[in-house]
């Protein structure tokens, strides 16, 4: 299992990788050396190579085909057929787990959100993530808020203005460790990550269908509007995803434009390509072990 030190060593290390990333994807045309993309984060290219595989498990040049138009394409094109049989027969359903199996929804109901959520006990804490430090918010039943945010004084206050008449305290309770445990690269002591979440019903079917899109997999926002039955409303789907308030357990990031292209994302557009390389690498790595 992956200790919580080596999650703050992944955590500071993502920003260099990132920055890194970043850099490849503005000039993979012109097929940089590892030299020079070593260069770009100040590191000597053994370190570099050696660092950068460390944290995702694969090569810089191998990641950043995983980020490409062409293996996007690839995804969402083959999106009707066998790609969650395919995570099943990876082992993702078995030692691994694919985690939006064990991830389940609940509206909150008018109650415990009316009036700036005065109903509501909100326990917080900070945290590291391989992809950089986030806030974790839970009520008494489940998740309410997870955002990627560096600075925890602006991470507190993008989660009160949520809910201004909460009543919070900075505690890290069990909901929370067993959600942050989908940061860890071994599953198999994860139990089921329970979300409370406020949202229309239709931004909560979407939320839910987002569950449906397997690991290492991408899907369009036209695509995910027929799932829900609005073939038409592709656009209120778009904002029902940018309105997702559980970063990563609600996969948002794994939906894509049509033509292939990234789109945005709530929590930064290198990051979504982080988190959908991340995502192929580890299914890759669990495809070469079987």
């Amino acid at each position: 299992m992956t200790t919580q030190d080596e999650v703050i060593q992944d955590s500071k290390t993502y920003y260099r990788m990132a920055n890194a990333i970043d850099y490849l994807q503005r000039h993979f045309k012109e097929q940089p050396s590892l030299d020079q993309v070593a260069a770009e984060v100040n590191m000597s290219p053994f370190h570099f190579q050696r660092l950068f595989s460390d944290w995702a498990g694969i090569s810089p040049k191998k990641f950043v085909q995983y980020l490409s138009l062409g293996y996007a394409k690839q995804l969402i094109s083959n999106e009707q057929s066998t790609l969650l049989d395919t995570a099943y027969a990876t082992g993702l359903s078995g030692t691994g787990r694919l985690h939006d199996l064990f991830v389940s929804i609940e509206g909150m109901t008018p109650g415990e959100f009316k009036n700036g959520g005065e109903q509501l006990n909100i326990n917080y804490s900070f945290a590291n993530s391989p992809f950089g430090k986030l806030i974790v918010a839970s009520t008494t039943k489940g998740i309410c808020h997870l955002f990627f945010e560096e600075n925890e004084e602006q991470a507190l206050s993008d989660l009160k203005s949520r809910f201004p008449n909460a009543i919070y305290r900075q505690v890290m309770d069990r909901l929370q460790q067993d959600a942050l445990l989908i940061f860890q690269k071994d599953w198999r002591q994860m139990n089921q990550i329970k979300l409370h979440l406020s949202g229309t019903s239709f931004q909560l079917k979407v939320w839910e269908s987002l569950l449906t899109i397997p690991e290492g997999g991408l899907t369009t926002y036209g695509n995910l509007a027929g799932k829900i039955n609005k073939p038409k409303a592709f656009r209120a789907v778009g904002s029902a995803i940018g309105s997702n308030p559980v970063a990563f357990l609600i996969p948002c990031h794994r939906v894509i434009q049509s033509s292939g292209r990234l789109g945005g994302y709530r929590w930064g557009t290198t990051r979504k390509s982080v988190l959908i390389g991340w995502e192929a690498a580890r299914l890759e790595a669990v495809r070469a072990s079987e």
